[in-house]
């Protein structure tokens, strides 16, 4: 493994992290809040450290796939650490550890917040806050690939590292063009939101806000009381549409803009998402109604359907105190906590397509148990599912079940109640954002201990990434072979 590579590629990404820290600064001197300086800072120094180490390391001129992981985990950590200093700079969230909170939780698009009253942060931080969403969404590691040719670096391994789920799509030959297409798809969807909310009553700086974060299905909104603050129920149903389609995977809305709709129709995992939002949203808008939550049928279908599509798609926002509903539909909320949105999409989660093979997977050992000789293929799409993809599910599944007890116990011995602390888990391990009870829908995480707070920020990163790309870091046989840094002072080597 090549530090020098590992070290440029970071560099890099944050040269290009401190060109974005500059476009906050226009709505910070138009609302004049007095923070356009800390963004002025910050660029700075994450030009001056990220041009060092991209002018400093001498990097190689492929990519492996040990740099890759090693980069893009590192580069995660990197960003927000990056991205926390306006918080802290200006005074907004005087402790660091909590500014990286809130950083971590908005490029890993989680959601989950240690303020109280988010307006406090003035239009500026709360544009930058939107950003991070933005920017991690789709991946600042995909994001840069673009860029990775003019540097002479292959990022074929950066991108199998940022989008480790169990199938992947390229759309293009190239992954620069991959990298391009999916960016494509992700910008005309955000600038079609920023319009039609605007066209509801939003202006135009709630509305890139909450286009920021309905794409990246990221959940930081413009005020304490979320969506819900707008009471509109136009807005409400276009963020539903819209975090809909974030949870999708993205090279099948590259698809229907091809006009591939056949493929789009047949995808497998397409229905599962759909008929499982679909049949969450009946459900609790039925026991919502019943239990009188709600006066009509029709309210009950804009606040659940809302908070489902929300909490499946993993964005977070909020429009009713689900905390406050009644025991089985809590529940309902939970377990869409842990499916997520689909493989390919901006969601967190255990992904849609994991869920979907381990169900035919299920099923196929049941049927074993009654034809012991029958020989059966799980087949998606109508393809033969590899025997090795299987395994991968079954060893994810089985390390996410390891990291979520591990990261629960911590959090609930440091006197944090089971049900806070847990769903604490759950909400950043699966990148939700609101939790229940202390985490809920109406609280934050000021409150959670500060060694919780750094576990809870592993738990975003190593959810963003899918587990796999983390734990490889801390495997010793991984950093076996490890060259030091060749200094560009030094020469290439032959």
């Amino acid at each position: 493994m090549k530090l020098g590579t590992i070290g440029a590629v970071t560099g890099w990404l944050l040269v290009f992290l401190s060109v974005a820290l500059l476009l906050p600064i226009g709505f910070s001197l138009y609302y004049h809040d007095g923070n356009a300086w800390v963004f002025i800072v910050s660029s700075l120094s994450g030009a001056s450290l990220g041009g060092l180490l991209a002018w400093s390391c001498l990097p190689g001129r492929e990519i492996g796939h040990r740099e890759g992981f090693a980069i893009v985990g590192l580069a995660w950590l990197a960003a927000a650490a990056l991205g926390a200093l306006p918080y802290y700079l200006s005074g907004a969230i005087p402790s660091y550890l909590d500014a990286y909170f809130e950083a971590m939780s908005g490029f890993t698009t989680t959601g989950s917040t240690i303020l109280e009253r988010v307006e406090i942060l003035g239009p500026g931080l709360l544009f930058w806050r939107a950003l991070t969403h933005w920017l991690g969404g789709m991946g600042i590691i995909v994001l840069s690939i673009a860029i990775l040719p003019v540097l002479g670096i292959g990022g074929m391994q950066l991108f199998q590292a940022e989008m480790p789920g169990p199938t992947k799509d390229r759309l293009a030959p190239r992954i620069q063009d991959t990298a391009r297409i999916l960016w494509g798809v992700y910008v005309l969807y955000t600038l079609g939101e920023v319009i039609l909310l605007m066209l509801s009553g939003m202006d135009f700086f709630d509305a890139i806000c909450h286009s920021f974060a309905t794409l990246a299905t990221g959940g930081f909104s413009t005020r304490t009381a979320s969506v819900g603050g707008f009471g509109s129920p136009l807005i409400d149903y276009i963020i539903v549409i819209f975090m809909i389609l974030a949870g999708m995977n993205f090279s099948l809305h590259h698809r229907l803009f091809k006009g591939d709709f056949k493929a789009v129709i047949k995808n497998e995992e397409l229905k599962f998402y759909l008929g499982m939002g679909t049949g969450a949203t009946l459900l609790i808008m039925v026991v919502n109604y019943l239990s009188h939550t709600y006066g009509s049928l029709g309210e009950s279908l804009r606040f659940s359907s809302f908070q489902v599509w929300s909490i499946l798609t993993t964005t977070g926002f909020g429009t009713a105190d689900f905390d406050k509903w009644s025991p089985v539909c809590r529940f309902a909320l939970v377990t869409l906590m842990f499916i997520g949105g689909m493989a390919g999409s901006t969601g967190g989660g255990i992904k849609q397509v994991r869920i979907l093979l381990f169900w035919k997977f299920t099923r196929m050992q049941i049927r074993k148990l009654i034809h012991p000789r029958a020989v059966e293929a799980i087949k998606l799409d109508g393809r033969r599912v590899p025997a090795e993809v299987m395994q991968s599910i079954l060893g994810y599944l089985s390390l996410y079940l390891v990291v979520f007890v591990v990261a629960t116990l911590i959090v609930t011995g440091q006197g944090v109640d089971i049900l806070t602390g847990s769903t604490a888990v759950i909400a950043t391990l699966n990148n939700i954002g609101p939790g229940l009870a202390g985490v809920g829908a109406t609280q934050n995480f000021a409150g959670i201990p500060a060694l919780s707070k750094v576990v809870l920020i592993l738990c975003m990163v190593a959810g963003r990434l899918e587990l796999y790309t983390l734990a490889v870091l801390v495997v010793p046989e991984y950093w076996k072979g490890t060259d030091l840094p060749r200094w560009r002072w030094q020469g290439r080597r032959g």
